[in-house]
């Protein structure tokens, strides 16, 4: 039932802390999941005390136990142990605390953790969150590397150190975040979610060394996984050794399996690729060079073919103007005068083609084969008889 208070009518706390236990009391016993952050084992009392920590979320619990109960456990409760709890919420009206009345403590095994990753593992794959025409081909040669990786930790030195071995000039872009523990989640996402924003950002490698089912299980949360299957930028997984899997590894677009390997992944090999430029600088020499000899032979045979051509046609040409030479000559006054014949050609150069052109004492030049000469005309029918 609400209260109503105003200033000149307030609650006593007691009124306040007792309600709060009535409302809390009826919750009922629940079954809580989280890790044991702090438990001090406590010699001959009667009661436990341990903190239950969220697995993903920076958010806990005091829990109390009959020491009978944990002392039943097996293995026995430690530090960073991952339980199961059945208990019910208690208010404590005198101090105005929270806590958890355990009747059941049950460590979390290995079988039941893997259990879990296999049922959401089969339902992100059913969704196709694994289809490999999801996955995103990583570049060529990326300008800056982005790298979320442990504080200090090996497994960026792996990464940075092979990359650069490879292709000196690599760039990366390197966020430093837990990767273990309550916040590993919360602080993969946020730099994964910073980096993929970023346009100078071509490929991202999410990396850590390995360890066990438990220290692993951030990389196979669902959260985080379906931020990865969201980014648009490649992503490289690089979680601990060969043999360890977390969901990560399915949805990347990449799995590399150490950090070592994805170093040598995300960018070519200076050396390799410096020895391909030299194969195609050589091929392309000789194939120009064969080009060269090439044209070279067909331009010697095209100038003898040009050669042969001229000369032929020359023969001709000198052929036909032979030819018509001589029949030129064959019809020329030339050829008459080879035959015996002469021209007679009066002082003014006219030839005389009749007797009667001329008359007796004129001066006459006769052209005959080899040379010319003057002569006198003598009138020869003056001589002559007159028939009757």
């Amino acid at each position: 039932m609400a209260l109503e208070t105003g200033p000149d009518s307030p609650v006593p706390v007691r009124t306040v802390s007792h309600m709060l236990g009535e409302w809390i009391g009826k919750l009922g016993a629940i079954w809580v999941e989280g890790e044991v952050a702090d438990f001090r084992p406590r010699s001959q009392a009667r009661m436990q005390f341990l903190t239950l920590r969220d697995i993903e979320a920076n958010a806990s619990l005091t829990v109390v136990a009959d020491s009978e109960l944990v002392g039943r456990l097996d293995p026995p409760l430690e530090a960073g142990q991952r339980v199961i709890v059945w208990a019910r919420p208690e208010f404590w009206a005198g101090r105005g605390s929270l806590q958890l009345r355990a009747r059941t403590i049950r460590a979390v095994g290995v079988g039941e953790l893997l259990a879990r990753l296999a049922q959401l593992q089969a339902t992100l794959a059913a969704e196709g969150l694994f289809a490999p025409e999801r996955k995103k081909p990583l570049p060529f040669l990326p300008r800056r590397i982005g790298l979320i990786c442990g504080r200090n930790s090996d497994a960026e030195h792996d990464v940075v150190v092979n990359a650069r071995e490879r292709w000196p000039a690599a760039d990366f872009e390197i966020r430093e975040v837990a990767v273990q523990g309550a916040s590993a989640v919360r602080e993969v996402t946020e730099a994964l979610t910073e980096l993929d924003a970023r346009e100078d950002i071509d490929v991202i490698v999410i990396t850590r060394g390995g360890g066990s089912v438990e220290d692993l299980l951030p990389f196979s949360n669902e959260a985080l996984v379906r931020a990865v299957a969201a980014a648009m930028t490649p992503i490289v997984s690089a979680i601990g050794h060969e043999q360890d899997s977390p969901i990560l590894d399915h949805v990347a677009d990449y799995r590399a399996s150490t950090p070592t390997d994805a170093g040598k992944r995300i960018v070519p090999s200076f050396v390799e690729q410096s020895a391909i430029v030299e194969q195609l600088l050589q091929r392309g020499r000789g194939v120009l060079l064969r080009r060269l000899d090439h044209e070279a032979l067909f331009l010697s045979d095209a100038r003898n073919r040009n050669r042969r051509i001229v000369m032929q046609a020359i023969e001709t040409r000198s052929a036909d103007v032979n030819h018509l030479r001589a029949r030129a000559r064959g019809l020329s006054p030339a050829a008459t005068l080879d035959r015996g014949y002469a021209v007679v050609q009066g002082t003014d150069g006219a030839v005389i083609r009749d007797p009667g052109d001329v008359s007796e004492g004129d001066l006459v030049t006769v052209t005959v084969q080899h040379g010319a000469f003057h002569a006198g005309v003598v009138t020869e029918h003056a001589t002559k008889e007159t028939t009757p």
